[in-house]
């Protein structure tokens, strides 16, 4: 028999289980992330660190963190207290400047290298003008989108250098000529291999570079998605440099 109040209740329940799903939707995307954390409350609140939007933070004269949300960054300094949920603002240019972030880099052949493209910053700002490209300067361990695109790059392209490469008994000179930021990473001779030491030197280093390499898997579309990809593998450079390019986005959409 049909029983009204059974399918009513039913009904009711329901509409209480979109309501509640909807929430839980709409507090995990109010997520926020750690991504920067320094000063005297930076064990308080650690890189990675997870925060609802019911949560404050605490900080102290000198602290600096840096929350990332549905790719934007916030920075909160101390001394003060906040909330997690504060709104996340962002210049007009944060996604364009994501995007390029993200992307595996040039593709505009030039002698010797790779030319300079319309993405790409002026030598003065010192920065690789996305996370693939390795800076042969920052030591540690590097992210690799795709082992055969791998490239190498320079700040400035005013003369030639030779870079060296030396892993086990196995060494590689790399030639940068005038005019060129990029060369490929020498992957006939010296294949990229995971959980080995690089050793970079001379290029205008002041003292040798020690580099080991990390397998990145499915390549980020999102600067959250990479954020947590490169802190899980310890790319902290990356992760650096992502940072950098968003936070001052940030500055000037304030």
């Amino acid at each position: 028999m049909f029983c009204p109040d059974v399918s009513m209740r039913r009904r009711a329940l329901a509409s209480v289980a979109a309501v509640i799903a909807v929430a839980v939707a709409g507090s995990a995307a109010a997520q926020s992330m750690v991504v920067r954390s320094t000063g005297p409350s930076a064990s308080k609140y650690p890189t990675g660190a997870k925060l609802k939007a019911s949560d404050k933070l605490t900080l102290a004269a000198g602290d600096r963190i840096v929350l990332m949300q549905a790719g934007k960054t916030r920075t909160l300094s101390g001394p003060g207290t906040f909330s997690a949920s504060g709104s996340v603002q962002g210049s007009q240019t944060m996604g364009s400047t994501v995007s390029r972030m993200l992307a595996q880099g040039p593709t505009m052949r030039s002698r010797g290298g790779f030319s300079r493209g319309p993405d790409v910053p002026e030598p003065a700002e010192m920065r690789a003008p996305n996370l693939w490209l390795l800076d042969y300067r920052e030591g540690g361990t590097f992210c690799v989108a795709d082992p055969a695109r791998l490239m190498l790059w320079r700040p400035h392209m005013e003369s030639d250098q030779l870079l060296k490469i030396e892993q086990g008994t196995k060494t590689e000179t790399v030639a940068f000529v005038a005019g060129a930021n990029f060369r490929k990473w020498p992957a006939e001779t010296l294949p990229v291999e995971y959980g080995v030491d690089y050793r970079l030197s001379g290029a205008g280093l002041a003292a040798p570079v020690t580099v080991r390499f990390a397998a990145l898997g499915a390549l980020p579309d999102a600067a959250d998605g990479a954020a947590e990809t490169l802190m899980a593998k310890g790319c902290t450079p990356q992760l650096d440099r992502l940072v950098d390019a968003m936070t001052e986005n940030e500055a000037a959409g304030g």
